[in-house]
Order: structure tokens, then C-alpha cells, then sequence
């Protein structure tokens, strides 16, 4: 089978606003040799409902989300983050030993440095954070995955390290640097949060005797349990650090020999991570997944951090949509779906719509792979920024270019075994976030107007806001005769 996708008319196209036309209309392109023309119809019934996501791996993550945010639409939500400990020079490759310094030893402080990342979500104004620090009872191991909903034992009555702070993701600081041997010099550092440790703690792990080796080390310390306080004042949000690594335990010391005093700092080493996340839905979000018995849902629930999705599906478009002219005598020129985000969902101000969606689809093996409109491995697909997907403030809605996905589900080339829409990283966006769209490493949510069925015989009051703005397919396609 052989046709040609009028890609020029595809691109001109774009430039009418579909939202403009009704039902079936004709637009068009005059040329120089005659008039290219496509019919468009925006009355294909989209059904979508909410849906949990799966569990997903946590450890090793390069963002660790780490909060506790109670959302007045959502319900509230967990971020633990864990941690092991290693030597200073060690790591989970290496297996160094530890000699404690000559001379008499003072420990003026200890810090975990914790560097922000990109994607904070919550209230950054008004509310003020508590995080803790437990020490873990059971060690992390690098031959094992660690998942979302993992369970961690820690002493919970013995808190090693606590700060309180409030959001300030994007000021720097400026810390004083020791300097051994010369004087001491302030320098500016990148956002981050440093917490006090116990400095008892540290003596006993590090400075009590000499540790032969960094695996024994490991199986005496553990690792640590950070939580956010939840007694804390305001609605709280969800923060995003960098995974902790070389240099993210500072330990200040002071060493004694004779009548010389000098001042460094022992860096322990982090090497291992994960996170905890647990959500405690609202009702009206318990109700809209919990209900199977419905084919569409008049709102949808959408939450980063491996929580909520939404499961959509155009079930007249592979033998409806087209049967008065006949599937085989149809071509795609433009298919687009649009979400919208209802009036006062986003309110109050914090609660922002996620700035980037994603649109994945099942294969016949029960694998995320991305649609044709978004896979590396289909010479049809458009680049992350055509396919869509990102949220525009002023229309207050998403917009994914599905033009080949409906075409092969059209032409019978591709089966429908399940089409989900989901938050993604848009930090810092990859073509694997675009396929699997069940990342831990973003905290946002989105409410959108769910599907509504468009057929002549719908129920559904065509004047009703669900129908002017629920989830639509508009497709622009053209009558050709494939050859």
C-alpha cells in the first residue's frame, strides 16, 4: 500500500485554530494548480477515566522527591527518601578503611547537604517544613530494587538530625569553606538544604575507632530515614533534590596535636538512594477510580510521583467514524486531542497544572511503548515539542498530536490494548519519559474535563460545559482513494 501524507497541507493546517469549527466542515489551501481541501470532524467520542498507576523502582533515582503535601483536590501525599552511609573515599564499589586522625578530635557540627533540583511542587509562601532524620535499621543493598512502596524500618524514637526551613528552591547561600592550614573563607553555594546532624552520632560511627573496612561500616550504620514533620503549618508541598553523592555528609572538626590546632572537614560519602511515597486519595478521587462500572469520567485526576493517570480510548474510531466513505478511502492529515483544565481546579495558586503531559500506549505484551506520533523507531514521529503535551496558561490546555495513531488505528495496523495520559518529568524531559510516563521524579497534578461521548445518540446535553470542553479528537482527513 502506497499514499502520500500531504504534509505541506498538514503543517498550513495547523495554523486554524480547530476549536473554530463544528462537527464536519471543509478547510482548505489554494495553490497554484488547484485546491487542496480536508474535511474536518470534531464529534469523535473520546472516553477517559482515572486510573492508579503501577509501582514503580525508586532507587536510583537522580531526583529523590521528598515531602509531605496535603493537595485539597487530591489528598495527601508521602515522599520519604533513604539513604545509606559510606567512609570518607568509599562508595558501594569501593571498600576502603578509615584511620582516625591524630591528636585530640572536637566535632564543631555535622551537616547533610541536600542540593534542590528542579521541580518543587506545593506552597512555597506560607508554609514552613520540618524534616527529620532517623537512623535506618536495616541497610540498603546495591543488588537490590527498591520501589515505591518499600517498607523501611528505622528507630523512630531517636531523631539524629532535624532542620526547619522554608521553601527556597532557587536562593543560593553562602557558607563559610574550611581551609586546613590557612584561614577560613565564605563562599557562595547552590540552593540546597543542609541539616544538622548529631554530633554524639557522628562520634560514634566515625571517631570511636578506626573502621576497617567500608562494608563493615555500612552494616553497622545503615543509612538514614528522612520524613517530613507532619504536624507542620500550611498545605506543605513535595521538594525535589539531587541525589546525594560524593561530599553530601560534612562533618566539621577541630584536631588537637600538642600546641597545634587546626580545622577541616570529613566528608562521608552517600551512595545509594530511594523513596517512599504513599498517597492518601480524597474521596471524590477514591470514587473516580474505584468505579468501573461507568465508561467516562465528567472529571480526571492526574498526579505525578507514580500516583494517578488517566485511561482513554476512542471507541468509534477504527469502525465508526468513517464507515458512510470507508476506512481504506481515508487519509490523516492532522488528528489532535485537547484536554482542558477546568475554572478554580488550579486554585489556590499553588496548586499550578503540571507543565507537561504524556501520552503512551500498551502493546500487545502489556509494555509502555510511546505511540507512532512519538516513537524514535517510526519515520512519521515529530519531535518531544510537536507531539505536545505541555500546558499553555492562556488557553488552559494540552494539545497531543496523535495523527498516526489514528491513522493505524484506522487502517487496522495497530490495536488499542490500552492509551494512557500521565504526568512527566518536563525538567528535564526525555524520549523515556515520553514512553513510560510513570516517573517518581515528578510531583505535579493537572485536573482536566474527562471524555464525553459525541455520537447522535449521546445523552450528554451538547450546551453542558463537559460537552463544549470535555477531552476531544479533532481529525482533519482527506477522501483519496489509496493506491
Amino acid at each position: 500500500m502506497k499514499f502520500f501524507r500531504l504534509d505541506l497541507l498538514t503543517l498550513l493546517i495547523s495554523l486554524f485554530i480547530l476549536n473554530s469549527c463544528k462537527n464536519e466542515g471543509t478547510v482548505g489551501l489554494n495553490t497554484t494548480t488547484g485546491t487542496i481541501s480536508g474535511t474536518l470532524v470534531d464529534t469523535a467520542t473520546v472516553f477517559a477515566v482515572t486510573d492508579t498507576d503501577n509501582r514503580v523502582i525508586t532507587s536510583g533515582l537522580t531526583n529523590v522527591p521528598l515531602g509531605y503535601f496535603k493537595d485539597p483536590v487530591m489528598g495527601t501525599t508521602t515522599a520519604n527518601m533513604i539513604t545509606d552511609i559510606n567512609l570518607p573515599g568509599a562508595g558501594v564499589s569501593t571498600n576502603a578503611a578509615y584511620t582516625i586522625p591524630t591528636g585530640k578530635i572536637t566535632i564543631d557540627s555535622a551537616l547533610l547537604v541536600l542540593s534542590y533540583a528542579d521541580g518543587f511542587y506545593g506552597d512555597s509562601l506560607t508554609s514552613r517544613y520540618k524534616v527529620n532524620i532517623y537512623q535506618l535499621s536495616q541497610r540498603l543493598y546495591n543488588t537490590q530494587s527498591y520501589y515505591n512502596n518499600s517498607s523501611y524500618a528505622y528507630n523512630a524514637f531517636n531523631v539524629i538530625g532535624s532542620k526547619t526551613f522554608y521553601s527556597r528552591t532557587h536562593d543560593s547561600l553562602k557558607v563559610t569553606s574550611i581551609v586546613s592550614g590557612g584561614p577560613d573563607t565564605l563562599i557562595q553555594v547552590a540552593p540546597q538544604v543542609r541539616i544538622p546532624l548529631d554530633t554524639n552520632f557522628i562520634r560514634r560511627i566515625l571517631f570511636t575507632e578506626s573502621q576497617s573496612s567500608n562494608l563493615v561500616f555500612l552494616n553497622n550504620t545503615k543509612g538514614f530515614f528522612l520524613t517530613m514533620d507532619q504536624s507542620q503549618s500550611g498545605a506543605g508541598g513535595t521538594f525535589m533534590v539531587k541525589a546525594p553523592a560524593d561530599s553530601s555528609i560534612q562533618v566539621y572538626i577541630r584536631t588537637f596535636n600538642g600546641n597545634t590546632v587546626d580545622t577541616s572537614i570529613v566528608y562521608l560519602n552517600i551512595s545509594q538512594t530511594a523513596a517512599q511515597i504513599t498517597h492518601a486519595y480524597s474521596p471524590a478521587v477514591i470514587k473516580a477510580y474505584s468505579d468501573t462500572s461507568i465508561h467516562t469520567d465528567s472529571l480526571i485526576y492526574l498526579q505525578g510521583l507514580s500516583s494517578l493517570r488517566a485511561k482513554i480510548s476512542f471507541p468509534y474510531v477504527a469502525n465508526s467514524l468513517f464507515k458512510n466513505i470507508g476506512n481504506k478511502n481515508v487519509v490523516i492529515n492532522r488528528a489532535e486531542l485537547v484536554l482542558t483544565v477546568p475554572p478554580g481546579s488550579d486554585i489556590p495558586a499553588y496548586l499550578v497544572p503540571q507543565p507537561q503531559l504524556t501520552l503512551y500506549r500498551f502493546d500487545v505484551a502489556g509494555q509502555r511503548v510511546s505511540i507512532e506520533d512519538a516513537s524514535s523507531t517510526d519515520p512519521r514521529s515529530y519531535t518531544d515539542a510537536i507531539f505536545g503535551g505541555f500546558y499553555s496558561n492562556t488557553t488552559r490546555q494540552y494539545h497531543f498530536l496523535v495523527t498516526s495513531y489514528v491513522q493505524d488505528l484506522i487502517d487496522g495496523n495497530t490495536i488499542d490494548y490500552g492509551t494512557y495520559i500521565a504526568p512527566i518529568d518536563g525538567t528535564t524531559p526525555t524520549s523515556t519519559d515520553v514512553a513510560i510516563g510513570n516517573t517518581p521524579e515528578t510531583a505535579g497534578r493537572a485536573v482536566v474535563y474527562g471524555g464525553v461521548n459525541r455520537s447522535p445518540y449521546s445523552k450528554v446535553n451538547p450546551s453542558s460545559l463537559l460537552y463544549k470542553y470535555g477531552m476531544q479528537l479533532n481529525v482533519i482527513y482527506t477522501k483519496t482513494t489509496k493506491q
